[in-house]
């Protein structure tokens, strides 16, 4: 029998110094993508040290001890690839792709990122104020500002709950030597994960990597204060601008990614708000025309989790899209979707995961995220099977577990000057 050309052969290997390297084989790709993962974010930064994963994401790009900073892009854009970072919550990840044939210069550089950033005095200055600039960038577009506002409502005055970029207050009292700091304390070979998928063998990849894994500090991986949850009622947070329309955020606290019940959430999220299909766009949009987008997103965290309703409203219709948002609730909440409804966001949802796999970023993302956060891999088939598993039933019951006044917070950015009369629907 002939072998499907895209099936993916994946391998994990855990060297000596705790450093993990993961490949997910596709012979027939003609590109690599590769990741270092580092198992830190946000939510691990001490107060007055809020940003600083963000601001070490921005420093590594500056220039190492062998190349510029346009030496480091050249090195890979160069090449026809690209090279890029972000930092959320929990995670921090450096990732490239190029042809596989550029695979020991993209991990070159990579990894001379992270081992040996300059993190001059003159750079830190510099990008400390483009951060601002990022910074001030937020605060003037309501959309996602007004996710900003809804994390602090969720998590109020704890690290969850702080902005990922920090404030200019916490990036003034960082220099060079706070950043190398943080990098040695934190950045150690086992909080790493090396994630690499495309035209390329495990073999290859070990063989690079140990170029490299010697040079990565030992120590342990760090860990980060739990969420503190001591809200008893839903919770309503207006930041009154002069804007042409009601940004809303609407933020529900759920469950970790360790929870059966995430599978449940995912289908909840289908039916609910993910696509044009969904509840919410055909109820707010489609058949009242009270807003332009309206969309769910659901999170998960290591202790906890989010399933956020987005949308952009007209002010004068703001108390009735909330209404009628909140009524597609407590109908999923009262009653199970129809079957057809069910088959319908599970189709959905698997065809996605169908067509994600069809991309090295995608299973290279799949790779270092998974290993990095639970340190280990269920693949693509075992989540499709555990979705297909999810019953009507389990879905209400997940709508019942969490779609409850007390996990309810409300966050908009609005011309209102008052949230008077904002907060009665979301008592459910």
């Amino acid at each position: 029998m002939t072998r499907p050309t895209a099936v993916e052969i994946r391998n994990i290997t855990r060297l000596d110094n705790g450093l993990t390297v993961a490949t997910a084989e596709m012979p027939h790709m003609t590109s690599v993508s590769v990741g270092l993962w580092v198992g830190i974010g946000a939510r691990y930064e001490p107060g007055d040290l809020n940003g600083v994963c963000h601001f070490i994401e921005h420093m590594v790009f500056k220039g190492t001890g062998k190349r510029s900073a346009e030496e480091i892009s050249n090195a890979v854009e160069g090449r026809g690839g690209y090279l890029n970072a972000f930092t959320s919550e929990e995670i921090s990840c450096f990732h490239a792709r190029a042809g596989r044939q550029h695979f020991s210069e993209v991990l070159d550089v990579l990894a001379d990122m992270l081992l040996q950033p300059r993190l001059s005095p003159v750079d830190v200055r510099k990008e400390r104020e483009v951060i601002k600039e990022e910074i001030a960038g937020c605060l003037d577009d309501p959309q996602h500002y007004v996710q900003e506002v809804l994390n602090a409502a969720l998590w109020p005055d704890q690290p969850m709950g702080r902005p990922i970029t920090g404030t200019p207050e916490t990036l003034d009292s960082m220099d060079g030597q706070t950043l190398r700091d943080y990098l040695a304390a934190h950045y150690v070979a086992s909080n790493i994960v090396i994630a690499a998928a495309g035209n390329i063998t495990h073999a290859e990849a070990l063989r690079h990597v140990a170029k490299y894994a010697g040079r990565f500090s030992s120590g342990p991986r760090p860990g980060c204060p739990p969420a503190v949850v001591k809200q008893t009622a839903p919770v309503v947070r207006l930041l009154t601008r002069e804007t042409e329309q009601t940004q809303a955020a609407l933020g529900i606290r759920t469950c970790s990614r360790h929870d059966p019940r995430r599978y449940a959430i995912r289908l909840l999220n289908v039916i609910i708000g993910e696509n044009m299909s969904s509840r919410l766009f055909q109820s707010v949009r489609e058949q009242h025309g009270l807003a332009y987008s309206i969309y769910s997103t659901p999170s998960f965290f290591a202790d906890t989790g989010d399933l956020v309703i987005s949308a952009g409203i007209d002010t004068s219709k703001v108390a009735r899209a909330l209404r009628l948002i909140c009524d597609e609730l407590k109908r999923l909440r009262d009653h199970p979707p129809r079957a057809a409804e069910v088959r319908q966001a599970r189709d959905y949802a698997i065809g996605q995961i169908e067509l994600a796999r069809e991309s090295t970023d995608t299973q290279m993302n799949w790779l270092g995220e998974q290993l990095i956060a639970n340190g280990e891999f269920v693949s693509p088939r075992t989540i499709q099977r555990r979705i297909s598993e999810v019953t009507p039933g389990q879905i209400q019951a997940v709508a019942r577990d969490f779609f409850r006044p007390e996990r309810l917070n409300l966050a908009l950015i609005s011309p209102l000057k008052s949230a008077r009369g904002l907060k009665k629907p979301l008592s459910l």
